[in-house]
């Protein structure tokens, strides 16, 4: 065996098992579980009452704005985590490529706040 393959052997093991144990998992329920849905089964639950309108009617801006406000954060908070654990070893050109991502998540929080997404009336 070439020691290329060697090498990932234990990746296709691991990988093997891993679509295994899934398929072990996912494929008798879908087999055994009984199919009878009933009325309460296929209610709406997400938002307590039925659906009154077209799918595709506008919504309000500052839906958006908050969807916008959200990856704003979660872009940060997943980008400074690692960062922060290296810092000490990026030095200043590491430093000021974050201050550069934060001054742009900063000008999106902006325009969020100008916007009025933070003010719900």
């Amino acid at each position: 065996m070439p020691t290329i393959l060697q090498d990932y052997l234990p990746i296709i093991v691991f990988m093997g098992l891993s679509i295994f144990i899934t398929l072990l998992l996912i494929l008798p329920p879908i087999f055994i579980a009984p199919k009878n849905p009933d009325s309460e089964k296929l209610s709406p639950y997400e938002c307590g009452f039925d659906p009154f309108d077209d799918a595709r009617s506008k919504f309000d801006i500052r839906f958006y704005l908050v969807a916008i406000l959200f990856i704003i954060f979660d872009l940060e908070v997943a980008f400074l985590f690692p960062w922060a654990v290296v810092f000490g070893d990026i030095g200043f050109f590491g430093f000021f490529s974050m201050m550069f991502f934060l001054a742009i998540l900063t000008i999106g929080f902006i325009y969020e706040w100008k916007k009025g997404a933070l003010e719900w009336d």
